[in-house]
C-alpha cells in the first residue's frame, strides 16, 4: 500500500515558510509582450474592481503615456504626490517610497517594474522598492515586458537588434504571487500603433519600422507564452506541494529515466533524450540506491555514474536517489516533480514466480503514471561479466568471528538455566543474540548467527540432547522463527546504517559550505580567498588547486605553479573567454588532467578555478559536482567582493581629490578674478586713450588687453566647471527651435573663429527641444572655438543640426589635424588636451564643461576623426514631447 503521508520535517518548513510568507505584501504582474498590449490598462481595471470591493488602493506611479483610454482609468484613485529630486541640474520627479511606507495602503500600483530610479534614490531599481514595500506587508501590482526578463534579455535583443539596459531579475517574476498575461496579436497592436493609442503618430511611425516590425512582435509573443507557460507549470508544482497531492497531473509531458545498476543506462539516457527533443518537453534522469545494491563493483558503479553523467550532459536534471524500496522512491520522485512518464529498460525474466518486476510495482503504486520501456541491445562482454562478479567488497571476517562468540556467550548464559525455566523461555537468550549480531554487523553476520544459535539450542538444550535430532516438531517452528529474525533484523539494519551513512554525507557537505562562506566573509585579500579555497578543495575533493585571475586587460594573468605542473593557461583562457568549463570530465578538452572552472560572479567572470583531482571518478558523482560548483561560486562572490571593497576605496579617495582640487580651483579662480578685472579695464583705458598711443605701444596695449580677456575666459571656466560638478548650476529649460541658439552661439564665437568660415546646415524638421539656451549656446561656442583653435586660418568649419530617431543632433566638423589615437573618450576630462605639448593656449577644460552641460541635459557628446582629415564633435540632445499648446502655436506658424 502506497503510503502518501506527508513527510513531518517538509509539513513543518512549509507551515514556517506560509507563516513568513503571510506576513508580506502580494505581488500581482501584468505581464506582456512588448509596449502597448494594455498591461497598465488591465492592472487600473483589476485596481478598479478592487476599489469597488472596498479596498485603500494607491497608484505609486503610472505612466499613461499620453493615452487618454489609461488616463480615464486613473480617475477616482487616490495618486501619490512624487518627491523631487535634484540630479545634474535638473528637478526630476520620482517614486516617494517613504511617503507610500507611512500611508500604507492595502494595495499600491506601481507601472513599469524594470524602471531604474534617478540617483540619490533609496534604491536604484524599482523592483527593489517593491521588496521593500512587500516587506512592509503593502500589496503590490505592477508591469513587465519580455524584453525586461534578465535571462530573456540578450534573446530580445538578438531578435529585434536593440538593447534594453533596464531590467528585472527572473527571481523577482518567479517569486511574484500571480502572473497575468496581457495577450495581444501583432495586428491588433500594430492597429493600435497606427491609431495613435501606443504613441503620438511620429513616433508610432519609426516604432512600426523598428522595434514593432510583425516579425519582431511574432517572436515576442511566443516568448510570452512560452515564459508564462513555464510559470503555470511551476504554480501547479507549487499547488501539489501545498496540497500534498500524489496523484500525477497530465498537464504537460515530462520524462523521468531511470538507471538500473545492469547494463543499457546510456542507452535509456539516448532514447530518452530523443523522445524529449521530439516532444520539447523537460526530463529527468535518476539511480536508485539500495542497501543490496552498495555491493556493485567498481566497473559497475563507474557504469552508473556516466549514464548520469551523460544524462546531465544532453540536458536533463539528475539526481541519486537513496532507499530500501527503488520503487517507492522513484514514483515519489515523479510525484513529486508531476512527471507523466517513466522510461525503464527492458527487465529480464525473473527468477522466481514470487519475485514482483520494476514495470509491475510501478503500475501498482502509480497507475497513473505511464512507463515506457526501452529494448536493451548492449550485452556485456564475458570479461566485464568476470570483472563484476570478480570484484566483490571483501568479507569482513572479525564481523563473523564476533557474531560466533556472541552465538557461544549465549549458550553459556543459558546453560545454568536450563534446569530452572523452560526451553520456550531459554530461546529467547539465543534470539537475543541474533537480534544483536543483525543490529550490530549486519545481514551475513546475523545469518550465521541463525544458523549457530539453532544449532546450539538443538544440540545441547532441545531432548534427545547433544544430538541433532528433534523429537518435537514444534521446535522446527521455533528454528525458522530464529532464521527469519536474523534476515529481516540484518536487513533492516542494513538498510538503516545506509540511510544513516548518506545524511552524514549530506550533513558533511552543508558543513562544508557553511564553513567555506563563514571563512570567506572574513578574507579581504585575493590571497586569502585563494589560500581557504585550496584548504576546503583538499579536504572535500583531495585536489590540488590554484585561481587564475584577470588583469587591467581581462586577460588571465599567466602563473607557474609547482602544485600544479599540468596547468595550461591557454585552456583556462578559453574557459575564461567562452564561460564554460574546460579539461577533464568536460566535453572540451577532456584529455587535459587539469578541470578548469569559471568563476561566475553576479556582476561578471571573476577568473578561473583549475583543479587537478587525485580522485578523477568522484565527479562523475552528481552531488559532489554540484558541491564542486557551490565551492567555485562562493569562490567567485568573495572575489567580486573584494573587488568592489577596492572599488569603493578608491572611488573615495577620488571623490575626495576632486572635491579638493575643486575647492582649490573656485577659490583660486574667485581671487583671480578681481585683479583680472582690474587688469583688463585698465589694458582697455590704455587702448581707448586719447590722443591714441604710438603704434609700438598700441600694440603692446591690444596683446595685453587679449591676454587678459583669454585669462578672464581660462577664470569662468574653472568657475563653471566647480559650479557643475557642485551641482549648484540649474537648468532655466524652455522649449524653442535650435537654429536660434545656433545664430546666437555664431556670433558669440565669431571672435574665436580666426576668420575661419562656418558653412550652417539645419535640417527643416527639426522640433522644439527643452532646453537651456544660455547653456546650449555656450556648448557650441567652446566647439565653434576649438575648431578655429586647431583649424589653419581661411578654413572651413561645418555646423550641421538634423534628426536622428529620438534624438536632435548637433555636429561641428573641421579640416584640422584631428584627434591623436586613443584619445576621443579622453579629450572630455579634466585638463586633458587635445595635443599635450601643443602651443595653442588652453588648460583642457572647454570640452569637459560641454560634455558636463550636454550630460545635464539628459543627452551625450562625443568625438571622432574625420576620413578627410579633420575632428567631427557631435552631441546629441533627446526629444520631448511639447505642450499641447506650443503645437499648436508651432503648427498655426506653419499654415500661415
Amino acid at each position: 500500500m502506497d503510503d502518501q503521508r506527508p513527510d513531518p520535517d517538509e509539513l513543518l518548513s512549509r507551515l514556517q515558510a506560509e507563516e513568513a510568507k503571510s506576513a508580506r505584501g502580494k505581488l500581482k504582474i501584468f505581464f506582456g509582450a512588448s509596449a502597448g498590449v494594455g498591461k497598465t490598462y488591465a492592472m487600473l481595471s483589476a485596481a478598479r474592481s478592487q476599489l469597488l470591493q472596498g479596498v485603500d488602493v494607491l497608484i505609486g506611479v503610472i505612466e499613461t503615456h499620453g493615452r487618454t483610454e489609461t488616463e480615464v482609468m486613473t480617475d477616482g484613485l487616490e495618486r501619490l504626490p512624487k518627491r523631487e529630486i535634484e540630479y545634474r541640474g535638473n528637478i526630476l520627479r520620482e517614486f516617494d517610497l517613504d511617503a507610500a511606507l507611512a500611508r500604507k495602503p492595502a494595495l499600491i500600483l506601481m507601472d513599469e517594474l524594470a524602471h531604474s530610479n534617478v540617483a540619490g534614490s533609496r534604491h536604484p531599481k524599482r523592483w527593489q522598492d517593491v521588496e521593500e514595500l512587500l516587506a512592509a506587508g503593502i500589496d503590490v501590482y505592477s508591469t513587465v515586458n519580455v524584453q525586461h526578463l534578465e535571462s530573456l534579455n540578450d534573446v530580445v535583443s538578438g531578435i529585434t537588434s536593440i538593447r534594453v539596459w533596464e531590467t528585472v531579475p527572473d527571481k523577482v517574476f518567479d517569486a511574484a504571487d500571480e502572473v497575468i498575461l496581457v495577450d495581444l496579436t501583432p495586428d491588433e497592436l500594430l492597429q493600435r500603433l497606427k491609431e495613435g493609442k501606443v504613441y503620438l503618430p511620429n513616433q508610432a511611425e519609426r516604432a512600426i519600422h523598428n522595434f514593432f516590425r510583425k516579425g519582431n512582435l511574432l517572436a515576442l509573443r511566443e516568448l510570452a507564452l512560452r515564459r508564462t507557460a513555464d510559470r503555470v507549470d511551476e504554480d501547479v508544482l507549487q499547488y501539489r506541494r501545498e496540497r500534498f497531492v500524489t496523484p500525477v497531473w497530465q498537464t504537460r509531458e515530462s520524462l523521468l529515466a531511470c538507471i538500473g545498476p545492469g547494463e543499457g543506462g546510456e542507452q535509456i539516457v539516448r532514447a530518452t533524450a530523443r523522445i524529449a527533443g521530439q516532444l520539447e518537453v523537460p526530463w529527468h534522469a535518476v539511480y536508485v540506491e539500495t542497501p543490496s545494491l552498495q555491493g556493485l563493483s567498481e566497473s559497475r558503479r563507474q557504469r552508473i555514474l556516466k549514464s548520469l553523467k551523460l544524462a546531465q550532459d544532453m540536458g536533463a536534471q539528475t539526481a541519486t536517489l537513496t532507499s530500501n524500496d527503488p520503487v517507492a522512491a522513484t514514483v515519489k520522485y515523479a510525484r513529486d516533480h508531476n512527471l507523466s512518464k517513466i522510461v525503464i529498460g527492458r527487465e529480464e525474466v525473473r527468477r522466481w514466480p514470487w519475485q514482483r518486476s520494476f514495470t509491475q510495482g510501478i503500475g501498482q503504486q502509480a497507475p497513473d503514471i505511464d512507463v515506457l520501456q526501452i529494448a536493451r541491445n548492449e550485452r556485456s562482454t564475458p570479461a566485464e561479466k568476470l570483472e563484476d562478479n570478480g570484484r566483490r567488497p571483501p568479507l569482513n571476517w572479525s564481523f563473523y568471528g564476533k557474531a560466533t562468540a556472541i552465538c557461544a556467550a549465549a549458550g553459556l548464559l543459558a546453560a545454568p538455566l536450563h534446569n530452572l525455566f523452560d526451553l520456550a523461555n531459554i530461546v529467547m537468550f539465543f534470539l537475543l543474540a541474533v537480534v544483536l549480531v543483525a543490529v550490530r554487523y549486519g545481514r551475513g553476520p546475523a545469518v550465521l548467527a541463525s544458523f549457530l544459535c539453532v544449532g546450539i539450542f538443538d544440540f545441547f538444550f532441545v531432548p534427545p540432547r547433544l544430538t541433532f535430532a528433534v523429537n518435537d516438531v514444534q521446535y522446527l517452528l521455533t528454528f525458522a522463527v530464529m532464521l527469519v529474525v536474523g534476515l529481516v533484523v540484518g536487513q533492516l539494519t542494513a538498510g538503516y546504517k545506509h540511510q544513516a551513512t548518506i545524511a552524514s554525507r549530506r550533513e558533511q557537505r552543508v558543513h562544508a559550505l557553511y564553513e567555506m562562506a563563514r571563512d570567506l566573509s572574513a578574507a579581504l585579500l585575493p590571497e586569502q580567498i585563494e589560500e581557504i579555497g585550496q584548504r576546503f578543495l583538499a579536504v572535500e575533493f583531495d585536489a590540488r588547486s590554484l585561481l587564475l585571475l584577470t588583469n587591467a586587460e581581462d586577460r588571465l594573468v599567466e602563473r607557474s605553479s609547482e602544485e600544479l605542473p599540468e596547468l595550461d593557461i591557454s585552456i583556462a583562457q578559453w574557459a575564461f573567454d567562452h564561460g564554460e568549463a574546460a579539461g577533464f570530465g568536460t566535453d572540451t578538452l577532456p584529455g587535459s588532467p587539469v578541470l578548469y572552472l569559471p568563476l561566475k560572479a553576479p556582476m561578471r567572470l571573476r577568473g578561473i578555478l583549475a583543479l587537478e583531482l587525485r580522485k578523477p571518478d568522484r565527479l562523475l558523482i552528481p552531488e559532489q559536482r554540484r558541491l564542486l560548483d557551490a565551492f567555485a561560486s562562493l569562490l567567485a562572490i568573495a572575489i567580486e567582493r573584494v573587488h568592489y571593497v577596492d572599488v569603493a576605496q578608491n572611488t573615495t579617495v577620488q571623490m575626495e581629490s576632486e572635491r579638493l582640487r575643486n575647492s582649490l580651483l573656485s577659490a583660486i579662480s574667485h581671487d583671480l578674478r578681481t585683479p583680472l578685472s582690474a587688469l583688463l579695464g585698465l589694458a582697455e583705458g590704455l587702448f581707448l586713450t586719447k590722443p591714441p598711443l604710438p603704434e609700438h605701444q598700441a600694440e603692446i596695449t591690444q596683446a595685453i588687453r587679449n591676454e587678459a580677456m583669454r585669462t578672464n575666459a581660462l577664470v569662468n571656466n574653472l568657475l563653471d566647471m566647480a559650479r557643475l560638478q557642485a551641482g549648484k548650476i540649474r537648468l532655466d529649460k524652455q522649449w524653442q527651435p535650435i537654429d536660434e541658439v545656433i545664430g546666437s552661439a555664431l556670433r558669440a564665437a565669431e571672435a574665436g573663429l580666426d576668420g575661419n568660415d562656418v558653412h550652417v546646415a539645419i535640417a527643416e524638421d527639426l522640433p522644439l527641444l527643452e532646453i537651456d539656451s544660455i547653456l546650449i549656446e555656450r556648448v557650441l561656442c567652446n566647439l565653434l572655438e576649438n575648431a578655429g583653435k586647431y583649424t589653419p586660418p581661411d578654413s572651413r568649419i561645418d555646423l550641421t543640426a538634423r534628426r536622428n530617431a529620438d534624438q536632435v543632433e548637433l555636429i561641428v566638423e573641421d579640416n584640422g589635424p584631428g584627434l591623436p589615437p586613443g584619445k576621443e573618450e579622453l579629450i572630455f576630462h579634466k585638463f586633458e588636451r587635445g595635443q599635450p605639448e601643443s602651443n595653442m593656449p588652453g588648460v583642457g577644460l572647454g570640452l569637459a564643461i560641454c560634455r558636463a552641460i550636454v550630460e545635464a541635459h539628459g543627452g551625450s557628446i562625443r568625438a571622432e576623426t574625420r576620413e578627410e582629415g579633420g575632428a567631427r564633435f557631435v552631441v546629441s540632445l533627446p526629444v520631448g514631447t511639447p505642450p499641447e499648446m506650443l503645437l499648436e502655436e508651432d503648427q498655426a506658424e506653419e499654415s500661415s
